[in-house]
């Protein structure tokens, strides 16, 4: 059976939360307002609820779900020094090319 592949249209965003704790969380969305009321209402993630208010301190907007994700996987990997460059600069593949 062929697994069928769904096309999702509209725009997304990987996006980087800071924690009231300092720390950051990577996340995706289709929606930002709402993600970031989700993560604040607790409802969100399990990382973030105990670390209570979040903010956004980056956030880039896809045209395609899986490039998101993609976006998403590889902030995920970056070090901590490497995401709060991320955070300054604003563009991942400068981030990436050091």
């Amino acid at each position: 059976m062929k697994k069928r592949k769904i096309k999702r249209k509209g725009r997304f965003w990987a996006y980087i939360l800071e924690c009231s704790d300092r720390t950051f969380y990577t996340g995706y969305t289709n929606g930002l307002a709402a993600r970031l009321k989700r993560h604040n209402d607790g409802l969100a993630s399990k990382y973030t609820r105990s670390r209570l208010p979040v903010k956004f301190v980056w956030t880039k907007e896809y045209r395609k779900f899986e490039t998101a994700i993609k976006a998403e996987a590889r902030i995920k990997k970056l070090t901590r020094l490497q995401k709060e460059a991320l955070v300054k600069v604003k563009r991942l593949d400068k981030v990436l090319a050091d």
